[in-house]
């Protein structure tokens, strides 16, 4: 366990491990879901992989709309991946923003937990048909995730072509 713990990078750490942690803590104080978990190996995963999800909300959907309402603007990819070249702090500004992106992430789905289970209560939402609404959302989610970073992979191999090509 404590190998497994050394490997996991900051990235890891304040992007995946950290939100899951404070999702369940905070969930279990404002509803009545309890999701914490007693066997230490067990919550370690299931934090993280909640973690993971919220990390994937915020880039698939705080940052879509934080871009649209022009909250941020980014650089073209091609140039952020120049200047890391040159310019090493990028990436730990960049995972610095990945973080504020996946806690902003984070304080969306607890007020949408909680919303979720005010309306659930009041409309007698059946716990089968949330367990279905949950897969098929998780499903949609991890696609959308799998082709954006696909993407990402696709433009920076372009881009590395592109650049041998004009030496």
């Amino acid at each position: 366990m404590g190998d497994l713990i050394s490997k996991l990078s900051s990235y890891n750490i304040f992007n995946y491990l950290l939100p899951g942690i404070v999702y369940v803590a905070i969930i279990s104080m404002i509803t009545d879901y309890n999701l914490q978990q007693e066997n230490l190996l067990i919550a370690g995963f299931l934090y993280y992989f909640i973690g993971l999800v919220i990390s994937r909300i915020g880039s698939l959907v705080v940052e879509p709309v934080a871009k649209k309402c022009k909250i941020v603007v980014f650089s073209p990819y091609k140039d952020f991946v120049k200047a890391s070249a040159s310019d090493s702090k990028l990436e730990i500004l960049s995972e610095a923003n990945n973080t504020y992106r996946t806690l902003s992430a984070l304080f969306l789905v607890i007020l949408v937990t909680k919303l979720f289970e005010i309306a659930s209560e009041r409309w007698e939402v059946s716990s089968s048909g949330t367990s279905w609404a949950l897969l098929l959302g998780l499903l949609a989610l991890f696609i959308c995730a799998f082709r954006k970073q696909s993407n990402y992979i696709k433009e920076r191999v372009e881009h590395m072509i592109n650049d041998k090509g004009e030496q």
